[in-house]
């Protein structure tokens, strides 16, 4: 083959530090929008964002040569100082240590889009550590619980 061609779409997901609520509705957009032009700018394209005020969902297709870990030590590096810089209310704000990245099917796109889109509405019945231990568990991931929210 001449060519080497890929499809890569992670749903990825990391909390505030000590899932601290700071991620407030008036920031929440602009974050976001931020978040997306980090990805742009390190070849990616962010599909969809969600959350709620302690951890964030992306949807986001990389280039096969980036590796998920450097994109998102750069969104989470960049996006904190740029909120420290930005809102000066926020500067104890602050990501967690690590994060989930599930692949994410061509076909499936469409569901986990739409899955993100209404965090809210998630966790009125769920906690993030409840709905994150799901993922875990849907995914096949062996964890140690007394090492995840560390």
């Amino acid at each position: 083959m001449a060519q080497s061609l890929a499809c890569l779409y992670y749903h990825l997901i990391f909390s505030t530090k000590q899932r601290a609520a700071m991620i407030v509705p008036a920031v929440q957009p602009r974050l976001y929008d931020y978040i997306g032009g980090i990805i742009r700018n390190e070849g990616g394209r962010l599909l969809a964002a969600g959350g709620i005020q302690d951890h964030v969902h992306l949807l986001a297709s990389f280039r096969p040569t980036s590796a998920v870990s450097d994109v998102l030590r750069d969104v989470k590096a960049n996006s904190s100082k740029w909120l420290h810089e930005t809102f000066p209310t926020m500067q104890s704000f602050g990501w967690q240590d690590g994060y989930a990245a599930f692949t994410v099917s061509h076909s499936n796109i469409e569901k986990v889009c739409d899955y993100i889109l209404r965090q809210e509405e998630h966790h009125r019945r769920l906690t993030f550590q409840e709905e994150f231990v799901q993922f875990l568990e849907r995914h096949g991931v062996e964890y140690d619980l007394e090492y995840i929210w560390r």
